[in-house]
């Protein structure tokens, strides 16, 4: 990577921190700028304004959730039941560690920027829609090798996935495990056939 290229990365990178824990409304350029310890010069060379940059910033993180995802979801090594469940328990610990909730920019901008921005709703809307196209394949398989019952994979994986990004408001709003917990008794049900 070149010096512009790890200063772009590095814009990113910042503002994807931001963003997770401030919302996209709230933060001015100027918080960015200030805490990326990049001039505005060099920002305006790399993105033409700030919902631009929001839109950039949705676009990386979805890249890196995609690999991250597309490496569990591939890992032939555990069944696939097994590993669609592993998905389910990493994110339920996303929200319920020690760490709290973390980094998770569909929950936090979704409903901030949807009518704010076009752009931005459509790479939420797009990098979603990988998301669950990604969980399809992993429920799909889970079929083939007969631990879930023949079913519509779209459907269950579409429910699955609405199922956890409400927990995860709701987790936010109550600051408790309680939602996480129910979102994770109710995926078992679902899948148990």
């Amino acid at each position: 990577m070149n010096r512009h290229q790890d200063t772009c990365q590095h814009l990113l990178n910042t503002g994807r921190e931001i963003l997770a824990e401030r919302g996209f409304s709230s933060v001015g350029l100027s918080n960015i700028l200030q805490q990326a310890g990049v001039p505005k010069g060099s920002f305006y060379h790399y993105f033409k304004s700030k919902e631009s940059f929001g839109e950039a910033v949705l676009e990386d993180y979805f890249v890196s959730y995609m690999e991250n995802l597309e490496a569990r979801f591939s890992d032939d090594t555990q069944p696939a039941l097994d590993r669609l469940m592993s998905y389910w328990q990493h994110w339920q610990q996303q929200y319920c560690g020690p760490a709290g909730l973390k980094d998770c920019l569909v929950v936090k901008l979704s409903a901030e920027v949807a009518d704010l921005s076009e752009a931005m709703r459509l790479t939420l809307r797009d990098g979603t829609d990988r998301i669950i196209d990604s969980i399809i394949l992993c429920v799909e398989a889970a079929i083939a090798e007969g631990a879930l019952r023949d079913q519509n994979a779209r459907q269950l994986a579409t429910s699955l996935y609405q199922l956890w990004l409400g927990a995860s408001l709701l987790t936010k709003l109550h600051r408790d495990d309680q939602h996480m917990m129910h979102a994770m008794a109710f995926t078992r049900e679902l899948i148990k056939g």
